[in-house]
């Protein structure tokens, strides 16, 4: 199966339009405001940077926008992951189920909270995990069905909740669906729940290049269970007193600018829906490109706009369109995500003797070219004829 994956393209000395935006949640000045008034406030030596009442008027509010009974902020998505996996003290031999193709950081903190990591393949359509391979994956040591609402496409969460009851663990029953929404901030899944509402934890992002952030870092939990909302609660804060726990809070400053970004989610959202279905519209007729479904029922945020080329052209002839775009086009662009056994060294040993066929050979012809909704309406143009372009010159090489 193909492994050269070339995330990026050979040269990007002359990109005009970078491999990916720095930014996704872009700010105005309600929230340049809400900023001034934090730094503002905090300078006296009375208040300083004590993050109440910000942080809860943000969990609150958030929760209520994702369908949750409950939501616990924060200092990263990563770490709110870590900490709802270490809620369940896994030992060794408890197994993690995941999507093969999936950002490292999801894998990472199954291994470093003692998970063993299943490696399951992706649908080859909406390419979040697929139901069917999970079932064949799954044992009775299964512990967690991790799932991820992959690059903005909501997967749908029943038939795991479905699947989880079917294959109970011996000792904890059924296994947890906990979801990596990093990447689907303010979606709708197939069932019509908002991302968040569904599953025993979901987990949000808030990095810099998310749908919405909080200053460049900062994370979330959602839940409906309220012994994990407690136990949450403790872990972040030292364990308040009682229990073994760390410092991992949100500061007041980024929970202010995150009110601003929420109540701001679904326009942005629109926007990035409205320019990813534009470029798809432009791309329809080049038949060497595969662009993102557009599958009905699901609120697709296209974190990234998703391109898959020919099966004749995985690994080689997808790095060449990378590496044309880039060095005659000025247009960057990134793969998002290879199977993280292919990408990461400690995900590789620890998974040793596990493949995902279908994962790589998706990989292998994947590629996402820039994109964001700030483009303007020229640029966008631009860029949509470079790939047009650079598909022509790439076919024309390739006989």
């Amino acid at each position: 199966m193909p492994t050269d994956l070339n995330t990026v393209p050979r040269s990007t000395a002359p990109l005009r339009w970078p491999v990916e935006p720095a930014q996704g949640g872009w700010y105005t000045d309600a929230e340049h405001g809400a900023a001034h008034q934090v730094f503002a406030e905090s300078a006296d030596w009375r208040t300083g940077w004590r993050p109440e009442p910000y942080v809860s008027r943000f969990e609150e509010a958030f929760a209520a926008h994702a369908g949750a009974g409950f939501a616990v902020a924060f200092n990263s998505g990563g770490t709110a992951l870590e900490m709802v996996l270490h809620d369940l003290q896994l030992a060794p031999g408890d197994e993690v189920i995941s999507c093969a193709l999936n950002f490292v950081g999801a894998h990472v903190a199954v291994i470093g909270q003692c998970g063993t990591l299943i490696l399951a393949e992706p649908d080859p359509l909406s390419l979040n995990l697929d139901p069917s391979d999970t079932e064949r994956v799954i044992t009775p040591r299964t512990r967690v069905i991790l799932l991820t609402h992959w690059n903005g496409m909501a997967a749908d969460v029943r038939p795991f909740l479905d699947l989880a009851q079917r294959h109970p663990h011996p000792v904890h029953g059924p296994p947890l669906v906990i979801v990596d929404a990093a990447r689907a901030c303010g979606g709708t899944t197939p069932s019509g729940a908002p991302v968040g509402a569904e599953g025993w934890a979901t987990i949000f992002s808030f990095e810099t290049k998310k749908l919405m952030t909080t200053l460049g870092q900062g994370g979330m939990v959602t839940t409906n269970d309220p012994g994990l909302e407690e136990r949450l609660r403790r872990l972040r804060t030292y364990g308040r007193s009682r229990h073994w726990g760390t410092n991992q809070l949100m500061t007041k400053a980024q929970a202010a600018v995150g009110l601003i970004q929420l109540a701001r989610l679904d326009e942005m959202n629109d926007a990035r829906i409205a320019q990813a279905h534009r470029r798809t519209t432009a791309l329809a007729d080049i038949p060497e490109l595969t662009p993102p479904p557009v599958l009905h029922g699901r609120r697709h945020l296209y974190y990234r706009h998703n391109l898959l080329v020919p099966d004749t052209w995985a690994g080689a002839g997808r790095n060449d369109l990378m590496d044309v775009l880039a060095e005659r086009y000025g247009l960057g662009s990134i793969v998002n995500d290879p199977p993280t056994y292919l990408g990461h060294d400690l995900v590789r040993h620890h998974t040793a003797g596990q493949r995902c066929p279908r994962a790589e050979q998706l990989a292998a012809r994947l590629l996402c070219p820039c994109s964001h909704p700030q483009i303007s309406r020229p640029e966008e143009e631009q860029i949509n004829d470079a790939i047009r372009h650079a598909t022509a010159d790439v076919a024309r090489s390739r006989g």
